[in-house]
């Protein structure tokens, strides 16, 4: 067949095949990003404009003074901090134990423990606080075991800072055993085992081999426990510490209480601005620490 019999049974081009593609499958990909980023602007963004904007509102810059130099805000920012450091330090000590035991230590129903503090993810803080309030409260059943021995109920902690802080350790300890039973999991036992055969004892294994490739779940975990302990609200309110005054505690007083949402709103700008600093912080120090782990690599 010549050239000019197959040109000529050629359709020629249309100029609507010219054309961009406007068909309705264009719009499939806006269509599956509007309704979760509708849901983000609705419950996340929606809430912090409206509180900066309450905090803004009325007299404006003689609530943000009277509120930042009252000293009720300043002994609840340091109460706040007090109590969040103390509990992730805690968390920390507890939960690095803890994983290491379960990780190195093989005993029977290792795997029984594990799911158990794996449980306690699921479970809301304030079970936590019924719990202490049942074991260690005024007519719990260790003060009611110590009263049949000396006649008298020594244990009066958890309407203090330390009933607090041993609450929160006891809740949020298993965000720090979790990533790190991960990170030990996936740990190479070639290197245990060639320090072991140099002569290495275990806590030098320990100190020189395991510490060092857990430092990242360590600075994880610790991080969120530090963002959570920062803005925990129902620990605090269910021990029934009176005295015991946080930032969150003095947003519910102020906005809930007291009705002054000009003030609560101000304390609640402050607290999203402390999680956001120490946000940016992790994932600063953390990139740096992933950066500089490759490259050793």
């Amino acid at each position: 067949m010549s050239t000019s019999h197959v040109l000529a049974r050629t359709p020629p081009i249309e100029q609507a095949d010219l054309q961009p593609n406007t068909s309705p499958n264009r719009w499939r990909p806006a269509a599956w990003v509007a309704p979760p980023l509708l849901i983000v602007l609705v419950i996340a963004v929606y809430p912090l404009v409206r509180v900066l904007t309450e905090s803004a509102g009325g007299t404006g810059q003689s609530t943000w003074r009277a509120v930042l130099s009252s000293e009720i805000f300043r002994r609840a920012l340091a109460t706040t901090a007090q109590i969040a450091v103390c509990s992730t330090v805690g968390c920390l000590i507890l939960g690095t134990f803890l994983a290491i035991v379960l990780a190195f230590v093989p005993f029977p129903g290792s795997t029984v423990v594990a799911r158990l503090i794996d449980t306690v993810l699921a479970l809301p803080s304030f079970l936590i606080t019924l719990a202490f309030t049942f074991l260690y409260g005024s007519a719990g059943a260790v003060n009611a075991a110590i009263f049949e021995v000396t006649g008298n109920r020594p244990l009066n902690f958890l309407a203090t800072p330390a009933g607090v802080i041993a609450a929160e350790i006891t809740f949020f300890t298993p965000f720090v055993v979790r990533p790190l039973l991960a990170s030990f999991t996936v740990m190479s036992r070639d290197q245990l085992d060639v320090a072991a055969s140099l002569g290495a004892s275990p806590w030098r294994v320990l100190r020189t081999v395991v510490m060092p490739e857990a430092v990242p779940s360590l600075l994880a975990g610790g991080s969120l426990v530090l963002l959570l302990t920062l803005n925990e609200f129902g620990i605090v309110l269910f021990t029934g510490a009176k005295d015991v005054v946080t930032l969150p505690m003095l947003v519910y007083t102020r906005g809930i209480v007291s009705f002054d949402l000009p003030g609560a709103a101000v304390i609640a700008t402050v607290q999203v601005l402390l999680s956001l600093i120490l946000y940016g912080a992790y994932r600063l120090v953390f990139a740096r620490m992933t950066t500089s782990r490759r490259g050793d690599h």
